[in-house]
């Protein structure tokens, strides 16, 4: 906009009958071009812009799909085939209600339990379905094997709710309640060696401990893992529904340390995940907006057909130089973010160089029109020599297409400096990603657009919609490291459930967390 708020407060009729003509005909041609500015702004949609499908108006997606219907009826009627999906771009986060902030309190008081006070623990009383002695194995004085028949004596215990998963036979799941007992076993020397739960080294960065002495066993924290993650549900929602259908009571706040042991679990599965995502051939690389306790960061996902990895942090080269830096020789498919211009081997997306170009053709300015109609012309051939040179044989498409390359660098150089903005930026993004969006045409057998990375980022972006992000880095860092975990797993065909409750299982007896299962 050429014209600021302020400069329009001024302009009024005795101000435009007071000037010249020469003055009149200047300040009409800026009110023109802010009023182009404005209608193309206006008009703006998630097919000829990079607006999320979520800004478009609810009554003009039911006529957009009714249309699209006609669309393809007409198609199949004329034999046409119909144009490739090119995916669409994540959705924006709306804007969360901060609340306000309580007041401290004047009172000494400390919160949490009060000395002397006899506290509440749980009130839900379940029928016992097993029990379990957790005996020491060996004697720690003499160093004799002790079995089960050596004297035991509980010292003390706990119960552990679980849920066991059923097979083809008895399908289903169960709920169990397991007494699990620790104490000392004496040995023939006389010496009692006391067993108790096992907990594993603290870590500084995390607020919870993987241990045994935990009320939720490891199915059960799968579950909630897979209630809270995979399937968006609340806290509160995951609380209903486990008390509903399996009567299990839990309190908010277990669920959340659920969440978060579960991904200290598989913290060491960190370095297996950033291993295979630097060995890939082909990756894909994108980025969304994310909100943690308010502040602005990104959620990062890198991912090929085996492997899947997420990273929650800010938009930096820094962090794409500790994730890959020259460890990565494989191609990288991308969008036009600066930071990638770093990788030799990278592709750009299509997609989104299509939306421009087609808003471009949908503008008011003339020669706008021009270069955008243009540009679609030439991507649209492009990509229909790539499709054909999948089918045969191969072939060198830019050496084929070279003529017509060197007259759209051409038409590129020449709007690199239009005045119309979206135009001139178009134009600059071809011209700096020019190896980049062109390298398919040497490799038809890479692809075109990066929907790959913006359909893993789409489960996310609803769950960031329902929840409006995190509240704190180690929840970022819980959520990114279960998700890596949990997309990871089916697309090798493996259930994420399972090997989630055999990690935390193994890591709880202070064993080291299994590797990920191949492909199944």
């Amino acid at each position: 906009m050429r014209l600021t708020d302020h400069d329009l407060r001024q302009i009024d009729e005795a101000y435009l009958d007071g000037l010249s003509a020469e003055a009149l005909r200047e300040v009409s041609k800026r009110l023109c071009d802010d009023l182009k500015e404005a209608r193309e702004r206006l008009n703006q949609t998630p097919e000829n812009s990079s607006r999320p499908p979520s800004t478009r108006a609810p009554w003009t997606e039911a006529q957009s799909e009714t249309e699209a219907e006609e669309d393809e009826e007409e198609q199949a009627a004329e034999g046409a085939k119909p144009t490739p999906d090119l995916g669409s771009e994540d959705q924006l986060p709306k804007k969360p209600k901060v609340k306000a902030e309580a007041k401290p309190s004047d009172s000494p008081r400390k919160p949490g339990k009060q000395p002397g006070d006899p506290g509440h623990g749980r009130t839900q009383h379940l029928p016992v379905t097993g029990e379990v002695v957790h005996r020491a194995e060996q004697c720690s004085a003499c160093g004799q094997v002790l079995d089960e028949h050596a004297p035991f004596v509980a010292c003390t215990g706990h119960y552990v709710l679980d849920i066991d998963w059923g097979d083809e036979a008895a399908p289903g799941i169960r709920v169990t309640h397991t007494k699990h007992l620790y104490g000392d076993t004496c040995c023939g020397c006389g010496h009692q060696t006391r067993r108790l739960p096992q907990r594993a080294e603290k870590d500084v960065q995390w607020s919870v401990e993987i241990s045994e002495w935990h009320l939720v066993g490891p199915g059960l924290m799968a579950l909630i893992v897979c209630l809270a993650l995979r399937m968006r549900l609340s806290r509160a929602r995951i609380r209903e529904l486990l008390g509903t259908w399996l009567g299990i009571t839990l309190a908010t706040g277990t669920l959340n340390q659920c969440i978060h042991e579960a991904a200290h679990a598989v913290l060491p599965v960190e370095e297996q995940l950033i291993d295979e995502v630097n060995r890939c051939e082909l990756l894909h690389g994108d980025e969304t907006s994310w909100k943690e306790a308010g502040k602005s960061l990104w959620l990062w996902v890198f991912t090929s057909t085996a492997v899947t990895f997420y990273l929650i942090g800010y938009r930096t080269r820094e962090l794409l130089d500790n994730l890959l830096g020259e460890a990565f020789a494989g191609w990288l498919m991308s969008d036009g973010y600066q930071a990638y211009r770093a990788y030799r081997k990278r592709l750009r997306c299509w997609a989104h160089l299509v939306r421009k170009a087609r808003g471009l053709e949908e503008s008011l300015v003339k020669s706008s029109q021009h270069f955008g109609r243009h540009t679609l012309d030439v991507l649209h051939a492009l990509m229909q020599a790539v499709y054909e040179a999948r089918e045969g044989p191969g072939a060198d498409l830019k050496a084929k297409h070279q003529r017509q390359l060197d007259a759209f660098r051409a038409c590129c150089e020449r709007y690199q400096d239009a005045e119309h903005e979206k135009t001139r930026q178009l134009a600059r993004e071809f011209l700096n990603d020019w190896e980049a969006i062109f390298a398919v045409l040497s490799h038809p057998q890479l692809p075109l657009t990066n929907n790959q990375a913006e359909g893993a980022l789409r489960h996310w972006v609803i769950l960031r919609k329902l929840c409006f992000g995190t509240r704190s880095e180690q929840g970022s860092r819980a959520l990114a490291l279960l998700a890596s975990v949990i997309d990871t797993c089916r697309q090798r065909d493996v259930s994420p459930w399972t090997y989630l409750a055999d990690v935390i299982r193994l890591r709880r007896q202070g064993y080291d967390a299994p590797p990920l299962p191949a492909a199944a």
